[in-house]
């Protein structure tokens, strides 16, 4: 039984960007740079039958290429922080492409996903971390912006249960359509 999600590749230069936000905070556990993601949409443990409907629906999403960035560092749990995370400028394209894959997963019979979507990639899942230590951590790095990035497809991932996530593997891939010129 497969656990799925859909999401966006970070491209290697800014994973290997945000890999040197690693460190300087006591009890992170740090995600490796090759296992960094953009969760568009949470499916979870589905059987192979439904994987396949799945798979085939997301074939009909008609997207164009956009641009993303990272725009700064954050940390979702408030008091009881749980993850340190890189957040994605939320650009219409982007919150467009998930609110599709929502509700077309939705039709299929998947339950609404539960929380709000923020997109962001996860860097570090908290522990034993302080707020004070967070607070200091995102004091001294919190201000990073990566350089602008082309997204040409999002893909549908596999995961194995375990602790931290990963390896992750693309099942499938989606291309976006190139954008057409505007003529004058």
């Amino acid at each position: 039984m497969p656990r799925l999600f859909t999401g966006l590749e970070i491209p290697a230069a800014i994973a290997q960007s945000l890999g040197m936000m690693r460190g300087g905070l006591p009890g992170a556990r740090w995600i490796d740079p090759e296992n960094y993601h953009l969760t568009l949409r949470f499916i979870g443990d589905i059987d192979d039958a439904l994987a396949r409907d799945i798979a085939g629906l997301l074939g009909r999403v008609r997207r164009t290429t956009f641009e993303l960035y990272f725009a700064g560092l954050s940390s979702f749990g408030g008091r009881k922080p749980r993850a340190v995370i890189a957040a994605v400028a939320p650009v219409a394209p982007l919150m467009e492409l998930q609110a599709e894959q929502e509700r077309l997963l939705q039709r299929l019979g998947l339950e609404p996903e539960g929380r709000k979507f923020t997109p962001h990639v996860t860097l570090a899942r908290l522990r034993a971390s302080s707020s004070r230590q967070v607070a200091d951590y995102l004091a001294a790095r919190g201000h990073y912006r990566s350089s602008t990035f082309a997204v040409s497809r999002f893909v549908l991932f596999s995961s194995r249960a375990s602790v931290g996530g990963g390896p992750y593997v693309v099942e499938a891939d989606y291309p976006l359509a190139e954008r057409e010129l505007r003529r004058a």
